[in-house]
């Protein structure tokens, strides 16, 4: 797949809250940082996503490419490089340059809101007092001087004469809206007059300069003139963050990323990473590789995709990747990151506590190979949704591709989606071509909110009381009761569903387990039954894209907030993968947990408890120890606090990695 020479992504948007939003060991998609303080394990939430079947009644665009969306009241604003519309598919071309609007509930093209402009629409927003904000590479609107930035009535697309706003040569690539702050981001060196480089802030309402905001990002990578390219603020308004070209914020080294407090007088933050800084390609083909931000949920955290071709793990190139707006100081690293196997993100948006992605991506959870699917990968054409607290893909995938849909002189695939925007009633898509859940979309359409669907997040039970469960033979299971501290008097449950088993770990309402399989890929799968404590039903495969994974190495696992913990054949170490369970795609990278004072390479089964981890081992004795994977880069486990709960009996030897616990 061709690389792009350089993508202008263009996403201006106001800013939306989300709502209540073989083993391979040496490898790189999901990776965590080498943290200097306690790690962050986000804990997976309730989620809502919309539907993976695009509205039909959406227009379409010819040539160009879609760049921004904003909605007033129930019309919506669609801005880009495009020449020309129509209705539907088989209505005539109309010729409408870079900006027109629509009805929400119709689809119905406007016919008086007529804005005529010289140059592109890249940023779109629903300003105060009902008026619609534009930025772009325009220097004329209806006739007027507006260098690449205006505000014009909703209405009509009349320019809004007392708005002041101005960007002074360059142009205008993103806004956003706070309170009544308007963040302008671009290619420039002054607005309203005033020197500012590539940032600053005006009155919404009026068009005003800001004079206490004074950030200014200079010195563009490899000799290009710096400019700011994305830039979003978090939910409670105390945080910007930018991304772009430069390499300097107030004179601070800064590569292409940097936040700045605006919660007074705005003022550089002491946050900085460097996995943007070595090379991902050659640098005429990308000047720079942060294409989108985008912060999520409360603000706490924010997610940056990325283009930039070969060079991880050493730089975070053509990836997703989750940053902690608390953390300070230098040499920033990921909480996660999801590689495509070197294919762009051109587009992110966060909405209700799911993150969307948009490029020509192929695969997500591939960083074990370049442009293929690797180990892990799983299927995603330039779309997709993932789980914030942990990168991982779930079960969405309409895809970018028009099937037999595609009128004549459309295009079913294209280099970029620049803009993913959630609107009142779902998320709307830019692209530079037409197909989009094997329909005909061109160039713009919407997933709805209707039709979609919520899911919740699965765990293990958080009961400390419950019962043991320990395999004693092909089809058999001794049930144990257990309070977490010691044992009760075993049964014998017979469990016919329930064969060739090997470790097993409860999540909710189910069970999975490594099942050794005949004609598979590695000799055995992974495994699910819904189990509540009584019969074991038939059981399923957890998703083709694990095919590439051997559970029979497992020797014992437990599942824990979006993470297969686990210990493995031959070695002596405690393992996580993220684990995502809608879809339940296992994560492509193996992490090493720091511990001391366990010999894991003798575990036998595991289960979590009550905030322990009860293990059983070789010799057949069962322990509890504590575990928690927050205080890394310390022991997540100290070996020398462990419990001894019970030795092996004549009856029961705690020596099978088929262990699980359940309340009922």
């Amino acid at each position: 797949m061709p690389k792009l020479s350089h993508l202008w992504r263009f996403a201006g948007r106001r800013r939306v809250q989300a709502g209540a939003v073989a083993l391979v060991t040496a490898a790189a998609v999901l990776t965590v940082p080498t943290a200097t303080s306690a790690a962050v394990v986000p804990a997976p939430q309730s989620a809502t996503l919309v539907s993976a079947n695009p509205a039909n009644a959406t227009p379409h665009a010819r040539d160009g490419e879609t760049r921004a969306f904003a909605q007033v009241g129930n019309t919506v604003f669609v801005g880009g490089s495009f020449t020309q519309i129509r209705q539907t598919a088989s209505t005539a071309w109309v010729t409408r340059r870079y900006l027109f609007a629509y009805d929400r509930s119709t689809g119905t093209i406007s016919t008086t809101f007529l804005p005529v402009l010289d140059g592109a629409v890249n940023t779109l927003l629903a300003g105060p007092g009902g008026t619609l904000i534009v930025g772009g590479t325009f220097k004329n609107v209806n006739g007027v001087s507006r260098k690449n930035l205006v505000a014009l009535n909703p209405s009509t697309g009349a320019t809004i004469a007392s708005w002041v706003g101005r960007s002074d040569g360059g142009t205008v690539r993103d806004l956003v809206l706070d309170g009544n702050w308007l963040y302008v981001a671009g290619a420039f060196n002054w607005l309203n007059g005033t020197a500012h480089a590539g940032l600053g802030r005006l009155n919404a309402t009026t068009g005003a300069i800001d004079p206490t905001f004074n950030i200014n990002a200079t010195v563009g990578r490899h000799s290009t003139t710096s400019y700011v390219w994305t830039i979003d603020v978090a939910p409670d308004g105390d945080t910007l963050v930018l991304g772009g070209n430069f390499m300097y914020v107030n004179d601070v080294p800064r590569n292409q990323m940097a936040l700045v407090d605006v919660s007074g007088t705005p003022a550089l933050i002491d946050w900085s990473t460097e996995k943007f800084v070595p090379p991902c390609a050659a640098p005429a083909t990308f000047v720079h590789y942060v294409q989108d931000v985008k912060f999520g949920g409360d603000g706490s955290w924010f997610v940056v995709g990325s283009n930039g071709g070969a060079g991880w793990p050493t730089a975070y190139c053509d990836a997703l990747v989750r940053f902690e707006t608390s953390a300070r100081g230098a040499g920033q690293l990921a909480t996660w990151v999801d590689f495509t196997g070197n294919d762009t993100i051109t587009a992110v948006e966060v909405a209700d506590n799911v993150i969307y992605l948009g490029g020509h991506f192929r695969w997500m959870n591939n960083p074990n190979a370049s442009d293929a699917a690797g180990a892990g990968a799983v299927d995603r054409l330039g779309i997709a949704a993932v789980t914030p607290a942990t990168g991982m893909p779930v079960n969405w995938n309409p895809r970018r591709t028009g099937g037999a849909s595609m009128p004549a002189g459309t295009s079913d695939w294209g280099s970029a989606v620049p803009v993913l925007w959630r609107g009142s009633d779902g998320l709307y898509f830019g692209q530079n071509s037409d197909g989009m859940g094997s329909e005909y979309h061109g160039r713009l359409g919407m997933f709805p909110l209707a039709g979609g669907r919520t899911f919740n997040p699965k765990n293990p039970p958080s009961a400390t009381t419950g019962n043991l469960y320990l395999g004693t033979g092909s089809g058999t299971l001794a049930k144990v009761p257990f309070d977490g501290v010691a044992l009760g008097t075993p049964t014998t449950v017979s469990q016919p569903a329930y064969t060739a088993a090997g470790a097993t770990w409860r999540v909710d309402d189910r069970i999975y387990w490594s099942h050794t399989v005949a004609g598979t890929p590695t000799g055995s799968r992974i495994d699910i039954s819904m189990f509540n404590g009584g019969a074991i039903g038939a059981p399923w495969e957890a998703s083709g894209y694990n095919d590439w994974f051997n559970p029979a190495a497992l020797t014992g696992a437990f599942f824990l907030n979006g993470r297969l913990y686990y210990t493995r054949t031959g070695a002596n170490n405690l393992y996580y993968r993220y684990f995502e369970i809608d879809g339940n795609y296992l994560g492509a990278t193996e992490f090493t947990l720091p511990t001391t004072g366990v010999s894991w390479s003798g575990v036998r089964g595991m289960a979590w408890v009550g905030g322990k981890i009860v293990y059983g081992a070789t010799n057949g004795t069962l322990r509890s120890v504590a575990f928690d994977p927050t205080v890394a880069p310390s022991a997540v486990v100290d070996g020398t606090t462990a419990t001894v709960i019970t030795a092996a009996t004549p009856g029961l030897s705690w020596s099978t990695p088929s262990t699980f616990f359940s309340v009922q």
